[in-house]
């Protein structure tokens, strides 16, 4: 049952987050996250898969780099249908023993690269590489 109902226009209301201290218009803003494998996964050393998507909405994804102990590399990109729709990605990894630290980059088809510093969520969304750490055998 509705109870109460206001109104208004965008610019002349604060809504609930907004009051909380987050941005009213956040950005969306270009990233990329390691889908697999997960963190602290434990695998045999040979060839993984490390995968997972990329976004950068109105922009578009041009490319994305995987990390393996600080050293990057080109990731296969799928065809994006459209600049608004996530863009999956694959980069075939020849694993060998030891720990390893995994991290993902992403970059937009204006040139933009998102940033390594590493931001927490509030109050217009999260920065920073996706990092994960694996373990081989």
């Amino acid at each position: 049952m509705v109870v109460d109902m206001e109104l208004t226009t965008f610019g002349a209301f604060d809504a609930y987050w907004v009051k909380q201290g987050w941005s009213q218009q956040a950005p969306i803003k270009t990233e990329s996250r390691i889908d697999v494998p997960k963190t602290q996964a434990t695998a045999n050393a040979g060839q993984i898969t490390v995968a997972g998507v990329a976004w950068a909405q109105h922009r578009g994804v041009e490319a994305v780099e995987v990390s393996v102990d600080g050293v990057w590399h080109q990731a296969k990109l799928p065809a994006q249908d459209t600049i608004d729709t996530w863009r999956q990605w694959y980069y075939a990894w020849d694993a060998t023993p030891g720990t390893h630290v995994l991290q993902v980059r992403a970059t937009d088809k204006t040139g933009y690269t998102q940033t390594a510093t590493a931001h927490r969520t509030e109050p217009n969304g999260a920065t920073g590489y996706h990092t994960i750490r694996v373990s081989i055998t």
